[in-house]
């Protein structure tokens, strides 16, 4: 007898399922991170949040510059999609 083949058996449902959980997982610690440098919980990040988040890693001598170099990096307000696309341009190389 001939069937056709189930998803499970095309390996085709399965591996979808574990990408899309190892993506989750990702994009949740992405979110806690972008939550930890957003300091004043306002969905975007600035140069104060920057500024704060230095501090609280003991570097209090963070030149202006530096910061404006990285909010430059977005091209515009860095919000959550923006941080996530940030994060995959650099990953990528």
């Amino acid at each position: 007898v001939i069937r056709p083949l189930t998803r499970d058996e095309r390996g085709g449902q399965k591996s979808c399922s574990n990408v899309f959980s190892m993506f989750q997982s990702h994009i949740q610690e992405f979110k806690e991170a972008f939550g930890c440098i957003d300091q004043d919980r306002d969905g975007v990040i600035k140069k104060q949040d920057l500024k704060e988040t230095y501090a609280q890693l003991g570097k209090l001598n963070v030149k202006d510059e530096e910061l404006d170099e990285m909010l430059n990096e977005g091209k515009g307000p860095i919000n959550f999609t923006v941080f996530l696309s940030l994060f995959g341009e650099k990953l990528n190389g």
